[in-house]
């Protein structure tokens, strides 16, 4: 358990070399520079990592690969060193900070940013997200407001919690590891070091931290309550 085998059907991604060799999930995030200074180091032009398109008002840095048929809108920014997969499109303002690997056919969207984190095919991060040091599987969705939050305000390591055990992941800036397919309501927080496995959909207004099981629905529970209206000038003397 806690393997990335637990969470993605990471090979049959395009991403499938990020996976070979790591133990825990949280170790795939150790692999983001390292394959990305191998992918930009390759010889090649610099027409042959703009493979995309880049509309007139995107900032797109030197260390960005565009694969075929992504779109850069106007005024998205991508730093770099990043990597945008076959299709996917970085929307009018989005932020892509160092270490940004997107899948094929994804989505980062207006006032979202992504920061060290991995998207794998078909995820979305399209409005007003935060993603950082994290990994979004496969057709992954996150609702307007979503925010992965990376670091505790002790700045302490990042333990995981599973069945009782605490596991150490010699990480301070750890994210939400969120598998195949789950979905989080618009508002909710992952606290850092949120796993949560595939196929699981997350109510809006959630605020998330430890471990939560496969093909689960996680619920927000508020009472709401409904009192009359009492006119002004017709309230009683306190």
């Amino acid at each position: 358990m806690l393997s990335a085998s637990d969470f993605f059907e990471w090979e049959t991604t395009s991403l499938a070399m990020l996976f070979e060799g790591v133990v825990y999930v949280w170790e795939v995030l150790q692999q983001i520079n390292p394959w990305l200074e191998r992918l930009l180091d390759t010889p090649c032009s610099s027409d042959n990592r703009r493979q995309g398109m880049i509309q007139p008002g995107a900032f797109v840095g030197e260390d960005v690969f565009l694969a075929p048929g992504s779109v850069v809108e106007s005024g998205a920014y991508i730093k770099g060193p990043a990597y945008v997969g076959e299709g996917s499109i970085i929307r009018h303002g989005a932020y892509l900070r160092e270490g940004s690997i997107v899948g094929n056919h994804c989505v980062v969207g207006h006032a979202s940013e992504v920061k060290a984190s991995i998207l794998l095919d078909g995820s979305a991060a399209p409005h007003f997200n935060y993603v950082g040091d994290s990994i979004l599987g496969q057709h992954c969705n996150l609702g307007a407001g979503v925010k992965l939050s990376n670091v505790k305000h002790t700045k302490d390591e990042i333990t995981v919690k599973y069945r009782n055990e605490y596991y150490p992941t010699g990480r301070v800036k750890l994210g939400a590891i969120l598998g195949d397919g789950v979905a989080l309501g618009c508002n909710s927080v992952c606290n850092p070091g949120t796993l949560i496995g595939p196929r699981t959909l997350v109510y809006p207004n959630a605020s998330l931290r430890g471990f939560y099981p496969a093909d689960s629905i996680i619920k927000v529970v508020i009472a709401t309550q409904i009192e009359p209206r009492i006119p002004i000038g017709k309230q009683e003397p306190s």
